[in-house]
């Protein structure tokens, strides 16, 4: 089956193997979702394109990885005991967990860092940054008794507000306001005052709706914020060819771990309802989505007489969460592989792979001892990486 061919060890701590392989299948499943989901959103637009080539497994595809798997001895030695080779997959795992952990919250940390500032030169007049917008010159610099201040006016009220600025406050300089910029259906009218009529200007502004902007001109804040945005952006971009690397090698590395696991636990549920030797036999077939049920029952139909408690009809198996069945018996054994990962990435609206059901029977065939394994690929989608 697979190649597999691990120690067994006794009936007792193969059936507390088999309940660990399952929280093993969900962990790893789980690590490998959060892998291809970030990778998928952190991509750059003019990458995106390169998706397909970053998610597959050990070069190849999922759908040639699957249908051509074969167990990797040098990564998973066969003369280690199942229980090793379970903890092997699960340290690995762990730490890719760790390291995603660490390598995402540093670089969302960089792009909410530069989104901030992002969103502050975006949106209306009313709320973002002036510093790249006004001149030095449109302001009076360095004095202790006056200062200027912007005011946001809506269009509808430049009328108003040249007709009445003046008077919105004592000691408001006459002929002083200048509309430096007109964006949208705004614009900054520049304005100046004594300092100690400011807050009164700005209450009676307010009621006559202009937004007086807390601005005041600084030279080397402006150049600071510069200097801000362009080492964030560096800092984004440094990090974003070895993250992108990572994600790369490390969605492999999960997917390639978690088909490990599924043979396992095929392997092992096999001895566990099979007994030994472990002589076990494996075919693919990959139906498409409406023939799905109808080759169950065709399989159903053909292997009943191997399993005279199975009922008389195929039932419709449904989504069957894990490798243990319930309810209703098939004299195959099932077990969903690819389903509940790629429905997942649908909610994601992110392209995935076209195959997205992978389903393992076992049916043992009492004429000539040998059980036999199907593997069913069943296509849920036609989009595809």
């Amino acid at each position: 089956l697979f190649g597999v061919a691990g120690k067994v060890g006794t009936l007792d701590a193969l059936m507390a193997l088999s309940d660990e392989l399952a929280k093993l299948d969900t962990f790893t499943e789980s690590v490998m979702v959060k892998v291809y989901t970030y990778m998928a959103t952190a991509l750059e637009e003019n990458d995106q394109q390169k998706l397909p080539d970053y998610t597959k497994a050990n070069g190849k595809d999922l759908r040639t990885y699957c249908n051509s798997f074969s167990w990797d001895v040098a990564k998973f030695p066969t003369k280690l005991s199942i229980k090793e080779i379970h903890d092997i997959i699960a340290k690995n795992l762990t730490k890719i967990e760790k390291d995603f952990k660490t390598k995402s919250n540093t670089y969302n940390t960089l792009r909410s860092n530069l989104a901030q500032h992002e969103k502050k030169e975006s949106g209306s007049l009313v709320t973002k940054n002036l510093g790249p917008l006004v001149k030095e010159e449109d302001f009076v610099i360095a004095s202790e008794y006056l200062v200027t201040v912007c005011v946001v006016v809506h269009k509808h009220g430049y009328k108003e507000w040249e007709g009445s600025y003046w008077k919105l406050a004592d000691f408001v300089v006459p002929g002083s306001s200048v509309k430096i910029l007109e964006e949208g259906e705004h614009a900054i009218y520049t304005v100046t005052m004594f300092r100690k009529t400011l807050e009164a200007f700005k209450n009676n502004a307010r009621e006559r709706k202009f937004v007086v902007r807390d601005f005041q001109y600084s030279k080397e804040k402006i150049e600071q914020q510069k200097n801000d945005v362009n080492n964030l952006l560096k800092a984004k971009n440094k990090a974003y060819v070895p993250l992108i690397k990572w994600l790369k090698g490390n969605f492999s590395e999960s997917f390639v771990n978690w088909v490990h696991v599924k043979a396992l636990r095929l392997f092992t549920e096999s001895v566990l309802r099979y007994g030994l030797p472990a002589t076990f036999m494996t075919s693919v077939l990959e139906p498409n989505k409406k023939s799905e049920k109808k080759l169950r029952e065709k399989l159903h139909a053909l292997y009943a007489n191997l399993d005279k408690s199975a009922g008389t009809e195929g039932p419709d198996m449904g989504d069957i969460p894990g490798i243990f069945m319930t309810g209703d018996y098939y004299p195959m054994f099932i077990l969903i592989l690819i389903r509940t990962l790629l429905k997942r990435l649908e909610n994601f609206d992110l392209p995935v792979d076209a195959f997205f059901l992978m389903i393992v029977g076992l049916v043992q065939n009492t004429m000539d001892g040998w059980p036999l394994h199907y593997l069913f690929l069943s296509r849920l989608s036609t989009c595809s990486l």
